[in-house]
């Protein structure tokens, strides 16, 4: 993004790139941190290194989930797509509640011994879905209950939402307790601010 200018999106191979880099930046987390590192609490959340990690790979799963509701609700009138976001915005709370748990019960099946390879497969799978994307299908766009998480906007077009676990996963990158054995890593790009959060979960989306 240019100082005071508006954001730049990311090309398909920067979007790719970034997929690969966060791929090898769990795999250096997940390969030098002990058992005892990874079930230490992270700084900033209620959660362990090892279910944020899982957190922040099931950002890039949710993707695969939403490329196809992006498309469907394309189709439909503007209005009925702002009400279904409108429904998912009220509907926030028990959002929160079940993006905690389930992340943290996720992380029993998804451990370090099967995070990575989980991580590798969806990565592999959205490029190539991303490569067969012509400029009208990226186009595409819904409105997007923008409640759920920092990075969501009030609309987006599937450029976004490919675009989006990347910023995702860096930004809670920066609250694991882990030292990366490659050094500091890039300065995530900041979360638009919120209003208050719940307090019922560790600041999860």
């Amino acid at each position: 993004m240019s100082a005071g200018g508006p954001a730049v999106e990311p090309t398909r191979d920067e979007i790719t790139a970034g997929y690969r880099r966060a791929n090898e930046d769990l795999d250096a987390w997940l390969g030098a941190a002990t058992t005892v590192e990874l079930h230490r609490k992270s700084d900033g959340t209620r959660w362990t290194n090892e279910e944020l990690l899982f957190h922040m790979v099931f950002g890039y799963m949710v993707v695969r989930a939403l490329l196809p509701l992006v498309r469907v609700v394309s189709r439909l009138p503007r209005p009925a797509g702002a009400a279904f976001a409108a429904a998912l915005n009220a509907a926030t709370r028990p959002f929160d509640v079940v993006n905690f748990w389930g992340s943290r019960a996720a992380a029993l099946v998804y451990n370090r011994r099967r995070m990575s390879r989980k991580f590798g497969r969806t990565i592999q799978a959205l490029s190539r879905r991303l490569e067969r994307e012509g400029p009208a299908s990226l186009g595409r766009s819904m409105p997007f209950p923008e409640k759920w998480d920092p990075f969501f906007k009030p609309v987006m077009t599937l450029h976004d939402v490919y675009a989006y676990p990347t910023l995702h996963f860096d930004f809670h990158a920066q609250q694991l307790s882990l030292r990366h054995p490659d050094g500091p890593r890039p300065e995530a790009e900041p979360a638009p601010k919120l209003g208050p959060k719940p307090e019922l979960g560790p600041g999860a989306r």
